[in-house]
């Protein structure tokens, strides 16, 4: 009997949801209709936006990425809230909505970091200081930057490293970067030999350093910055027209090289290792009488 009045039960169930069902069957055929073109709408809408943000601002894939990403996420919300709207299923996904801002509250604290390299990322796309292909220096690393994310920075080293950097990290270190101003400048220092017209030597070094390839015109300066017991010390302020990292180091040493090869053509005198000895009068009368004597011709027997 028990069983019978279960079985009667399950049935009538059945047929309700199955009446329910039938009942709502045109507003969950609009719904799936409503679903269907409204994100075919989106996907339509998300490729025109992002060719006509790529032309408002160009250079910046990253920027360009999250706002179609923005404006993309936020359309296909409308569709799928307006879909379980025709379903009377509004309510419960509001109160889904608000259960989930709570949890949500609750994972920020637990995922700060993440927000962290989320917010930096957005703060760097915005006040881009550097682009993809840059030159830079972030804290011990140097290289060129091969991709820009919202969370993280990717940077390829010269020694072929592939580093990925928090964007957060970024945004609190001292960053440089080799490629905005598009030149970059060589500095050499040196020594020449007191004995020398300094004159001449500034005249020399400027006309050697001008036929380097490479160097900006009127861009170089040689200064004598020091005195030393046997020489005067010089430096060489010269500007390269590129910023990347390997043709700065050969145009260092193409600036050495024309230094030298000038110095050398010009019979400039470089100081040697020269060393002074103070002797007091026994010593030095010491030193004559044995340099006297490996001098004196030797008697034949």
């Amino acid at each position: 009997m028990d069983l019978t009045r279960a079985f009667d039960l399950l049935i009538g169930k059945l047929n309700d949801w199955l009446a329910g069902l039938i009942t709502e069957l045109p507003n969950l055929l609009v719904a799936l209709v409503v679903l269907s073109v409204g994100l075919a709408i989106a996907r339509r809408v998300r490729n025109i936006v992002h060719k006509s943000i790529r032309r408002l601002i160009p250079g910046n894939p990253t920027l360009v990425n999250f706002a179609v990403s923005a404006i993309h996420i936020a359309m296909a919300a409308v569709v799928i809230f307006t879909a379980l709207r025709l379903l009377h299923l509004d309510r419960a996904i509001t109160t889904a909505l608000a259960g989930a801002g709570i949890v949500g509250f609750g994972l920020a604290f637990a995922f700060q970091d993440i927000a962290a390299n989320f917010m930096s990322g957005i703060v760097l796309t915005f006040r881009r200081p550097f682009n993809v292909g840059d030159a830079v220096r972030v804290k011990d690393f140097e290289g060129f930057i091969r991709a820009i994310e919202l969370r993280d920075t990717t940077i390829q080293t010269y020694q072929g490293q592939i580093v990925t950097i928090p964007n957060k990290d970024i945004l609190q270190s001292t960053l440089v970067n080799f490629t905005r101003l598009g030149k970059r400048r060589a500095d050499v220092t040196g020594c020449v030999s007191k004995k020398n017209d300094l004159e001449r030597v500034r005249d020399v070094a400027l006309k050697a350093l001008a036929g380097v390839p490479g160097t900006i015109p009127g861009a170089t300066s040689f200064l004598f910055d020091g005195i030393t017991e046997n020489a005067i010390n010089f430096r060489v302020q010269t500007w390269i027209a590129s910023s990347e990292r390997l043709p700065w180091q050969s145009f260092v040493s193409d600036v050495i090289i024309a230094l030298n090869e000038a110095f050398k053509v010009n019979q400039i005198a470089v100081p040697n290792d020269e060393y002074t000895l103070d002797l007091n009068d026994h010593a030095r009368e010491a030193l004559e009488t044995v340099l006297h004597t490996r001098a004196a011709p030797e008697s034949v027997l």
